[in-house]
């Protein structure tokens, strides 16, 4: 039985949410789910896999997104990854960008459900540890280039919860648009349509519907909550993480206090230390904390201390740099009481 609240989480995004990310986002929140990038079934199989797999247990509860178009490959890389304790199971039938176009899967397998439900329907079988099974879900579009997304969108869904016994889908809000647009313009173009969205909800209230796709903020996603099952921020966790600081209280009913930033930041140094001394880089766990004090005074200090100083900083005498970028926000914390 799936278990998870899905009531808020953040996306998965390429070269963004590794597992440094992913712990400096569960240090901000403890409920909200969080995703892995997407990993190729082939890179599961044949490459390092406590590399590309490997995540600290307090990430939980965290999600694994694969990307692939092979039953076969998907159902071996879902087996692998439940073996390593992920919560979730994803496939990505959402990505635009030219590098999974290529491999023919990504928001192209939009236009072969079928193919799709195949997929899901053995990582599903796959994806179990002894007697219970990890949920496999689908992260997907409206549509792509000139379907019609409403069309588009409910036969798809229909055809893979019918096939695969897929009850959870994770929805971005507007077509994939593969001719003529980047990967980047397709992030504005085309419109969003979140009542297209909550239609799919209301019309097949026995499946999970997670809205995802432009929500900038907690008040956004606040908004388009009632008419779905859940909300899932991207970018903008990413580039104001400070905001899953409220996720917590906002979304999941938490009554503890809410921590600022400071605190935060302050909380993880521990974490860092112990990276370090593993012989992480700063760089690779600082560049994703960058935005954490935006539109504060020091944030500009913060962010020139962390971008030139950490890359290439490694060993536990690396932490000065940090505690230096934490100091230069300092002076805003005693202006403010």
């Amino acid at each position: 039985m799936n278990k998870l609240d899905r009531k808020f989480s953040t996306a998965p995004m390429m070269d963004w949410t590794d597992r440094n990310c992913r712990a400096f986002h569960r240090h901000l929140s403890r409920h909200a789910l969080l995703y892995t990038e997407m990993v190729t079934a082939d890179a599961v199989m044949r490459g390092d896999r406590d590399r590309l797999l490997g995540f600290d247990p307090l990430e939980q509860p965290v999600a694994l997104q694969l990307g692939g178009s092979e039953p076969g490959k998907l159902a071996e890389a879902a087996r692998i990854g439940a073996s390593y304790g992920y919560s979730e199971i994803n496939l990505n039938v959402g990505c635009p960008s030219e590098r999974v176009q290529s491999g023919a899967f990504g928001a192209c397998l939009m236009r072969e459900p079928e193919l799709v439900a195949d997929c899901l329907a053995a990582m599903r079988e796959a994806a179990k540890r002894g007697a219970t099974s990890v949920p496999v879900t689908v992260k997907h579009r409206l549509g792509v280039d000139d379907d019609d997304p409403r069309q588009r969108l409910f036969s798809f869904v229909d055809t893979v919860a019918a096939r695969a016994g897929i009850t959870t889908f994770i929805v971005h809000a507007r077509k994939a648009w593969l001719k003529g647009l980047s990967p980047k313009e397709n992030r504005d173009l085309p419109p969003l349509d979140y009542g297209l969205v909550a239609e799919l909800k209301r019309e097949r209230p026995h499946l999970e519907i997670i809205l995802n796709g432009g929500l900038a903020t907690l008040d956004a996603a606040e908004r388009e909550l009632p008419n779905v099952d859940g909300v899932m921020l991207g970018r903008a966790a990413y580039h104001e993480p400070a905001l899953l600081l409220q996720a917590d209280r906002r979304f999941f009913g938490a009554t503890a206090r809410v921590r600022t930033a400071d605190e935060a930041g302050a909380d993880f140094r521990p974490w860092i230390v112990r990276r370090l001394e593993e012989g992480a880089g700063l760089h690779g766990i600082t560049r994703h904390m960058l935005g954490l004090f935006a539109a504060r005074p020091g944030a500009r200090q913060w962010r020139r201390i962390l971008s030139e100083k950490s890359p290439g900083a490694r060993g536990p005498a690396a932490i000065a740099i940090y505690d230096e970028a934490l100091e230069a926000v300092a002076p805003a914390t005693a202006a403010a009481q």
